[in-house]
Parts: C-alpha cells; sequence; structure tokens
C-alpha cells in the first residue's frame, strides 16, 4: 500500500504585493499553487499510490469565484477515476466556516466531519484513516484525545491540522503534543499548518509535517511538496520526500568584501546563484540577495542609486542552465574610510561621521532619529508595512543609516573620501 501525505496547498492564494516588483512573473507566481497540485496529481498515478492525505488548508479562505473550487475537484476526479481514494481533513483557511460555496461531492472522496473524529477502514488496503476537520477557523481545543481508537490488525493513520506545541510563525490552532499523538497507539499522523517540512517523530508513530505544496513568498524557501510513504505487511517500508513547487523560493546571503567594481561583482553573484539552482533546473528560482561586506562599490551606490541590483539582475540573465527572478537585492554594505580620521575634520564631512557614530552606538537614539526624520512619510500599503523605516529593527536600522551616510557623502563629493579605501 502507497499513500502521498500533503497539506496547505492554499490553491489561488492572492499574493498581495506582487505588483510593486518592477518585471515580476506575477501571472506565474500566482498560477504555481495549481501547478504543485497538478504535479501532485501526477506523481500519484505515476506513482501507483492507493491514497492521498490532505491535512488541511487546502484553499486561502473563501472562493474568489467558482473557478477555484472547480479547478480543486477537477484534479480529485482525475485521482478517483485512477481508483485512488483522497481524504480531507479542513484546516483554518479551509474550515467550514470559511468556504460558502460548495459543489458536488466527488465519489471516492471523504472529507471528515467537524464535529467529531470519523474513521474511514479500507480492509483490502488493510489500512484506516481517521481524521476530524476543523468547523471554524480559530481552533483552541485538542482534538486528539477523542480521536477514535486503532483498528486492530489495520495500517492506522491519523490526519490533523495542528500547530502541535505551537510555532512562532503559526496560530496556534488545534494545539496537541507529541505525547498525545503517540498514546493514540496510530503508525502515522499526517498533519498539516506548518509550511516548513518537519519530521516530528520518524516511528512508532510516524509524525510528519509535509510542509506547503508551494512556497508563496520568500519565508518559505527551499523545496516544498509532499509525503510518499510505502506500507507492506502493516509496517512503513519507505518514505520519501518528493518535491513539487514550480516556483522555488531562496534567501541568499552573500560576503562582497573588498569587491572593486561591477563585473566582478555581477561573477560573484552569478556564481552563487548557479549554486543553488543548480540541483532543480526546471524551477523557476525567485531570490532574495542580501549583499554585506566593506566595498567600494557602496559609494559608487550612492551616487548612482540602483548600480548593485542592476548588476546583480544582469547576473542572473547570464544563467544559462536556470531561470532567477531577482526578487529583491538588500544591501547591507559599508564604504571602506578611515572613520577615526574623518571624525576629527571640522567640516560637513567630519560632522556626518560624528553624528552617524553617535547614532550607531545608541539603538534608542537612531530610533528616535529616524521616527522623527520619517514623520511626514505617508503611510504604506498594509502589504508593505513590514519595509517601513519605523518598523524596521535596530540591525536593519543601521543599514539604512549606513546606506545614508554613504549617499550624504558622495553627493558632499570630497576629494578625501575615498581615504582608506582598500
Amino acid at each position: 500500500m502507497k499513500f502521498i501525505h500533503a497539506a496547505d496547498l492554499h490553491i489561488d492564494s492572492p499574493l498581495h504585493g506582487l505588483d510593486a516588483y518592477a518585471g515580476a512573473p506575477v501571472e506565474r507566481l500566482r498560477g504555481a499553487t495549481r501547478l504543485a497540485l497538478r504535479a501532485l496529481v501526477e506523481q500519484a498515478l505515476r506513482q501507483r499510490v492507493d491514497l492521498v492525505v490532505l491535512a488541511g488548508d487546502i484553499f486561502d479562505g473563501n472562493w474568489a469565484d467558482f473557478r477555484t473550487g472547480l479547478f480543486f475537484r477537477e484534479q480529485l476526479v482525475a485521482l478517483t477515476r485512477a481508483g485512488i481514494r483522497v481524504f480531507i481533513a479542513k484546516g483554518n483557511h479551509d474550515a467550514e466556516s470559511q468556504i460558502t460555496r460548495q459543489l458536488p461531492a466527488v465519489e471516492g472522496v471523504h472529507v471528515f466531519s467537524a464535529r467529531t473524529c470519523e474513521t474511514v477502514r479500507i480492509d483490502a488496503l488493510g489500512v484506516a484513516v481517521h481524521g476530524r476537520s476543523f468547523a471554524n477557523r480559530a481552533v483552541t481545543e485538542d482534538f486528539v484525545p477523542d480521536y477514535n481508537r486503532p483498528v486492530p490488525g489495520l495500517f492506522n493513520i491519523g490526519v490533523l491540522h495542528t500547530s502541535l506545541t505551537g510555532h512562532i510563525d503559526h496560530d496556534p490552532y488545534a494545539p496537541t503534543t507529541v505525547a498525545n499523538l503517540v498514546a493514540s497507539g496510530y503508525d502515522y499522523f499526517a498533519l498539516g499548518h506548518i509550511h516548513a517540512r518537519e519530521v516530528v517523530r520518524e516511528a512508532d508513530p510516524r509524525i510528519v509535517f509535509p510542509g506547503n505544496l508551494q512556497g508563496r513568498h520568500v519565508k518559505e524557501t527551499g523545496p516544498k511538496g509532499c509525503e510518499l510513504v510505502t506500507v507492506e505487511a502493516g509496517r512503513i517500508v519507505a518514505t520519501q520526500a518528493l518535491a513539487l513547487e514550480t516556483v522555488r523560493w531562496h534567501q541568499l546571503a552573500l560576503d562582497v568584501t573588498g569587491e572593486t567594481g561591477i563585473d566582478t561583482l555581477a561573477a560573484r553573484c552569478r556564481q552563487a546563484l548557479a549554486a543553488i539552482t543548480d540541483d532543480a533546473r526546471d524551477r523557476l528560482h525567485a531570490v532574495r540577495l542580501v549583499l554585506s561586506g566593506q566595498t567600494p562599490l557602496h559609494r559608487l551606490e550612492a551616487a548612482q542609486p540602483g548600480t548593485i541590483a542592476a548588476a546583480v539582475r544582469a547576473a542572473a540573465q547570464d544563467l544559462a542552465h536556470a531561470e532567477v527572478w531577482i526578487e529583491q537585492v538588500q544591501l547591507a554594505l559599508r564604504s571602506p574610510l578611515d572613520r577615526g580620521a574623518a571624525a576629527l575634520r571640522e567640516d560637513a564631512f567630519g560632522e556626518v561621521i560624528r553624528l552617524v557614530d553617535e547614532l550607531a552606538g545608541d539603538a534608542a537614539a537612531l530610533r528616535a532619529f529616524a521616527t522623527a526624520q520619517l514623520g511626514e512619510m505617508k503611510r504604506l500599503p498594509a502589504e508593505l508595512a513590514g519595509e517601513s523605516p519605523t518598523a524596521l529593527d535596530a540591525e536593519a536600522l543601521g543599514h539604512l543609516l549606513a546606506d545614508a551616510e554613504a549617499t550624504v557623502l558622495a553627493q558632499l563629493a570630497d576629494p578625501d573620501a575615498t581615504a582608506g579605501d582598500a
């Protein structure tokens, strides 16, 4: 017996804020959740699985229109026509109270009740599947103590959308403990809700968060997909994480200390981008690049803003083996400078250095200064609120201060500004 365990499909997730990125492949990004589900169906057919278990958050919320539901139903039909049974436990995003539109049921698909745990046994396969759906978005009770007892002689799978004991980036829904899952007596617990793949427990029972099927933004990096599990004589004999995403997100940090020109910078970036994309050449790679270090390029960027980001995007264009979209270039650079000597000067140049050094040494003073200077700035849209300077942490404010210093020094056009360059 083989089964696929997936969760957190978030089909047609709206992905707010993409239009703010010039040149973003918006349609490909917004269509990625559908393509990932199609890839899951293809794998289920190719692997000849018997079951597909979906542990919640099939959708991101109520459908904008029936096209979302019809697309998902089409994939269910493709599975059931091949004799593959499908089991669904609804989560917080697709709870019964969240999805108001309805479509005819698909024979061979079981959606677990939100009122109590249900058990479906398939004696021909030697398996029993237990699960419960969310009735409402915010479920604070532990469902597991009320799950049905395991069916003797069968391989028992529990399906649950849960935060388990808590994760920093996820709301605490249907919280439970590993001890409770172990006490259930099941052989496998198919969990959902946490978007990063995690094998919580290897065996007795095997407890897995498969992660979401498709990363939707730069915080959901790396391979995304589902679990393929093979069971023989009531025991797990093989497991495999299948990567199904069509867009893979990356965060890449690169120290460019000592780089003096955009050609050598582009070469460094090209090499780094090739390394992270080489094992998945058939995907679109969305990359946020953070450049740090002390380099004369910091002054070039100050004098000609956008130069470094353009060089990075040019490097991505030169990759022959993979398609890369640079989502964002963040700079944490410093200019080569003898700060001690510069701070002793009695001109505007020295005054800027002294002010920056004073602010950099006092996080509270820096935040107060930034708040005062940006008091008249217009409020950003909700999806970009986290990018507002007033919402940044101390380290990010420090990087902004360094950038501002470089810009001012470049504008002063002092002939000694290059003193101390490496």
